[in-house]
């Protein structure tokens, strides 16, 4: 009798369910994008429409080939819109196998994470036979090969992932079929399948350790010859692109360096073969790094070369003693550590990093060598100042030695941190907090601070967990305060790593940091159950907390100078929060002579150690300014204070050319005024100097805040002449020729009865003119 659906199914069988098929794979370059996510999609859409077109139990006949393409596309698609089509499609259909499960897993909001579908659903979904292969076969047909170099390597991680399911179809059929493909003249192809090899080589050789066999229980001598040989093909595809295609020798560099370490990590049997000096070679080469490849691929492969650097040694070069070949030991270290002082930075980045991860059995007795290596390279100097990355690099490598070589506080300097060298690894990393370069790109010295904070705290707990009594009282008081100047500065990101280091050794209990100044103090301030909640990137959430520091001796001085730099930043949110929270503090201890004592001589001290270094004097003239404006010092009536402070802005300015510094300078002289007595006549003297300054913008300046400081303090100027030297200030052009402006000046002078600055000198210096006034038996720029 006749199939009543006979036509249907050979219509469906032969016609639709092909294009369905391969529509929903479907994927094509063109230029720097593709093409085809739309016609995926629709291949979703029209599965979703066979479920309402048609019953169940019509497309039984087809339901395998369609779940698994469904799946598949569900879990492996590039795009978004697809997965979550192709889930929606499968749920609609719902007569697949395991249909249940995997609609559990793979539902419409667990797909919208790409990382988590390749790595995690798809482990999931391959523990169902009907779908591992198709999975598997998906991968390396379609997705090793794809334009995406992300998704070559997710699909790569997820063979790893899936290689547990089915160990042998992944020995006997996948990696054979890989081999070829890993020499091949396609290059994405070579290199989605050197990385897939070499994940599926790992996973295997896991696997059978796992189960007490041999890592070579899943490989023939045909697989194994295969794998030596991708260097050498590498090595050659390296010296044809060098000089033509710099990308494909990144691509190179970072796959084969990749395959080394997952080959290394698979403990494959190739010790004493010479594979190794050329994986060596290679290694070497590539934590030079190309001159010619983008900072970021550099920086990749740099990182991609150490990993393999570690697992290489660890595997291939200690003996059964547990020790390396002197020969290679003094070849490998005398190599790294005289790469450190290379004038090209990113030398010096690969060779620090290189030494960080060298393992215990390479450090042993060339600690100190080391140390000193890695110490020089974190050093400023003329010739390398912009080399932030390279100090920064090294001040992590030292945390990754110290960590490898351990702790023993009898121990010798050549093998262990000790009482005898922690002091100099303390005094390197505590330099590094203290790196404020600039550049080009900004404040590179960033990236140092970064590091050496990071370095500190691992140290710092290294130690505690095993020699608490190396850390002295005077190290501990150092980082602490160090950290909370950093924790005080402008520049939201560092604050915040700074912030979190801080609290961290604050509240680490096993054992607890030892010497931690004003711990009971500290602890109510950062109670341990707001650790986690406060938010340091957050300026109203940072400073209300930070400038409570201010009120702990040991604190102050460095709580203060790094809010100098913030309240007189140029971002305004943190500016505010921080001025906000000064002044907050400031209102607080208004009354306590003792206390406000204490305060201005830290101030004081802030301003003396930083003259003239404009990364904190320049900032610290507007705070100062907005201090007296909002009458900080009103306490202070005859008091050196002042008088101190007038001092210093002077020596500040002397000389300078700085816009920015001399009109801050002029807030902060205007605000002096309000100390009566003597002081009010050398503010004013400083005040009429500036009016006839050689920059036009600092005398229009000069003059418009000095109005509105007589407006604010009236007394001032005898009330007779108030309307007189008002029209002066407002109705001059400061702009115009300094005879002009110079004879307004003085008749200020007169009136004021302020001594007039005369001019005594002319000196020719260069190019350059410079003026000289003579009063009260002193000179003045």
């Amino acid at each position: 009798k006749a199939c009543p659906n006979c036509c249907f199914c050979a219509l469906f069988h032969f016609t639709v369910v092909p294009v369905i098929l391969k529509a929903l794979t479907y994927d094509e370059k063109r230029g720097s994008c593709s093409v085809g996510s739309n016609v995926r999609d629709a291949a979703c859409y029209v599965c979703w429409a066979f479920a309402r077109a048609y019953d169940p139990s019509e497309l039984i006949p087809f339901i395998n080939q369609i779940s698994s393409a469904l799946v598949i596309a569900a879990v492996f698609d590039r795009d978004v819109n697809c997965r979550r089509a192709a889930s929606v499609s499968y749920r609609i259909l719902g007569t697949f196998p395991h249909g249940i499960d995997i609609l559990t897993a793979a539902d419409y909001f667990a797909v919208g994470n790409r990382v988590n579908c390749y790595l995690t659903i798809s482990v999931y979904i391959a523990g169902f036979p009907e779908y591992t292969q198709p999975m598997i076969d998906h991968l390396v047909n379609m997705k090793i090969n794809h334009w995406d170099s992300v998704i070559r390597e997710l699909s790569t991680k997820a063979l790893h992932n899936l290689t547990p399911r089915a160990p042998e179809y992944m020995a006997n059929v996948v990696l054979p079929r890989l081999l070829p493909l890993s020499v091949g003249t396609d290059l994405h192809t070579r290199h989605g399948a050197i990385l897939a090899c070499a994940e599926i080589t790992h996973a295997l050789c896991k696997l059978a350790e796992e189960n007490n066999r041999s890592v070579t229980y899943y490989f023939n001598e045909k697989s194994l010859e295969g794998l030596k040989q991708i260097h050498q093909e590498v090595l050659a595809a390296i010296c044809l692109f060098f000089f033509l295609y710099l990308s494909v020798c990144q691509f190179f560099f970072l796959t084969v360096c990749t395959l080394i370490e997952k080959l290394s990590l698979s403990k494959m049997p190739f010790r004493g073969d010479p594979i190794i000096g050329g994986w060596q070679w290679l290694i070497n080469d590539s934590l030079r790094s190309l001159p010619l490849v983008s900072s970021t691929a550099r920086q990749h492969i740099k990182e991609s070369a150490v990993s393999a650097l570690a697992a290489l040694c660890n595997e291939y070069y200690i003996n059964e003693k547990g020790e390396a070949d002197p020969a290679l030991q003094d070849e490998l270290v005398t190599r790294y550590i005289s790469g450190l002082q290379n004038t090209e930075e990113m030398i010096r980045c690969g060779f620090s990093l290189a030494l960080g991860a060298l393992p215990r059995f390479l450090l042993k007795g060339r600690l100190q060598q080391v140390l000193e290596g890695l110490k020089k390279a974190t050093i400023i100097s003329p010739e390398d100042v912009s080399f932030a990355q390279a100090r920064r690099d090294a001040l992590i490598a030292i945390a990754k030695v110290c960590q490898t070589v351990g702790v023993k506080g009898e121990g010798s300097q050549e093998e262990y941190v000790c009482k005898d060298n922690v002091t100099q690894i303390y005094a390197t990393l505590l330099n590094g907090v203290t790196d404020y370069t600039t550049d080009s790109r900004g404040d590179v010295g960033g990236w140092v601070r970064k590091a050496a904070m990071t370095s500190l705290m691992e140290v710092t707990l290294l130690l505690v967990q095993n020699e608490t009594e190396l850390i002295n009282a005077n190290i501990c008081k150092q980082i602490m305060c160090w950290l909370a100047q950093q924790a005080a500065e402008k520049i939201d990101k560092f604050r915040a790593h700074a912030g979190s280091v801080f609290l961290t050794l604050l509240h680490f209990d096993r054992p607890p940091v030892p010497h931690i100044p004003h711990r009971e103090e500290l602890e109510r301030i950062f109670p341990r159950s707001e650790t986690e909640t406060l938010n340091w990137n957050a300026s109203s959430e940072a400073f209300p907390r930070i400038t409570q520091l201010l009120g702990l001796p040991t604190y102050q001085y460095y709580v203060l100078l790094g809010l100098s730099v913030s309240v007189g930043g140029l971002t305004e949110t943190t500016l505010r929060y921080s001025a906000q929270s000064l002044f907050e503090y400031m209102k607080k201890i208004q009354n306590d002579s003792s206390e406000m004592e204490s305060f201005c001589e830290t101030l004081l001290k802030v301003f003396e150690d930083n003259l003239r270094n404009d990364r904190v004097s320049v900032p610290l003239l507007t705070m100062l300014d907005q201090m007296l404006a909002n009458g900080c010092f009103d306490i202070f009536t005859i008091h050196p204070f002042p008088v101190k402070l007038f001092n210093l802005c002077k020596e500040e300015i002397k000389r300078s050319k700085d816009v920015r510094k001399l009109r801050s300078s002029i807030g902060v002289f205007c605000g002096l005024i309000q100390f009566e007595g003597d002081m009010r006549e050398k503010v004013l003297f400083q005040l009429f100097l500036l009016l006839c300054h050689p920059f036009p913008v600092i005398r229009k300046t000069t003059a418009s805040q000095v109005y509105e400081m007589l407006i604010t303090y009236s007394d001032v100027v005898d009330p007779a002449i108030m309307d007189e030297v008002m029209t002066i200030l407002s109705d001059t052009n400061w702009e115009a020729e300094l005879t002009v402006v110079r004879e307004k000046r003085n008749h200020l002078c007169d009136l004021m009865k302020v001594p007039k600055p005369q001019l005594v000198s002319k000196v020719k210096y260069g190019n350059v003119l410079l003026s000289f006034f003579l009063c009260n038996d002193q000179l003045f720029y």
